[in-house]
């Protein structure tokens, strides 16, 4: 009986898609590995640099606790329930925040959450000046406060988020008292990045933001003489003002994501591009890479 050619289609043979289906459908294995798998697509241009960030998060939220990304309690904002319409109109105005925990005598002593536009729809009618105390009319807006511990994973809590329909919990420590606070978008903005609305200060977009691997990620559009201030390089400037302008010039042709080159010590992996230029690199040493 004749041998059987060699299989082309074994370990050695198998595609991305392949390795990919045999991380995730075998037994657990270690989160590096399978971000090492995706870090390959992601060079290889199967995955955008904005993608891989998003699926890299997800990954790392699994392996986080509430206590590592909640507001601690000295900078939470909160209403006491034997303040006057005027004053929890302040506080909400100069906060710009849409949810409120409200305490008793003591912080300690969470009695509810108040939103913002519950105190907007009601106020007008005279809803807190009826009662025998400035509390009172207060009491009947506030909804449930969801208390949880420190030590909750990220993961457990969205999920909790999603099946409660709540978007801020209470966090509280070893002895029942008040370690902070957690809202949804706290947990997101572990996964997608930050998340900026009306209120927030502008703050300019960081164009190198440095990698858990080692290496960064570098805007297009980064001043070549802030590039070499950051990695101590001597790229010329005469020529391109941009990373992005050198990089181009460099490869020869606009470059697609996947393709990489290699100036001095350093290697440019194009991870975000568009049909006119390119948009983002991930920079690493050229040894590395």
């Amino acid at each position: 009986m004749s041998a059987e050619p060699p299989s082309t289609t074994g370990p050695a043979h198998r595609s991305l898609w392949d390795r990919l289906g045999h991380l995730l459908s075998g037994e657990p294995r270690n989160p590096e590995e399978l971000l090492a798998e995706l870090r390959e697509a992601q060079g290889n241009g199967l995955l955008t640099g904005e993608t891989f960030a998003m699926i890299e998060g997800a990954i790392r939220v699994t392996e986080m606790v509430v206590g590592d990304v909640m507001v601690p309690r000295a900078q939470m904002v909160t209403i006491d329930i034997d303040d006057d319409l005027p004053a929890i109109l302040d506080t909400v105005i100069e906060s710009g925040h849409s949810r409120f925990p409200v305490h008793g005598e003591d912080k300690d002593e969470i009695l509810g959450i108040l939103l913002a536009k519950d105190l907007l729809r009601r106020g007008q009618n005279g809803a807190l000046d009826s009662g025998s105390s400035p509390g009172q009319g207060l009491r009947a807006l506030l909804r449930r406060a969801v208390m949880i511990p420190e030590s909750m994973r990220l993961n457990v809590l969205l999920a909790e988020f999603r099946r409660s329909r709540n978007h801020m919990a209470v966090v509280v420590d070893e002895y029942g008292g008040v370690a902070g606070l957690v809202t949804i978008e706290d947990v997101l903005e572990e996964i997608v990045g930050e998340i900026d609305d009306e209120h927030d200060d502008a703050v300019p977009p960081k164009l190198m933001v440095a990698q858990a691997d080692g290496s960064w990620l570098v805007d297009a559009l980064t001043p070549i003489e802030d590039f070499n201030e950051q990695f101590g390089t001597a790229f010329p400037d005469e020529e391109y003002d941009t990373v992005g302008g050198l990089v181009t010039a460099e490869i020869g042709h606009l470059p697609d994501p996947g393709e990489t080159a290699t100036l001095g010590d350093y290697a440019f992996d194009v991870t975000r591009a568009d049909d006119r230029r390119v948009l983002q690199f991930r920079v690493r040493g050229a040894a590395a890479a």
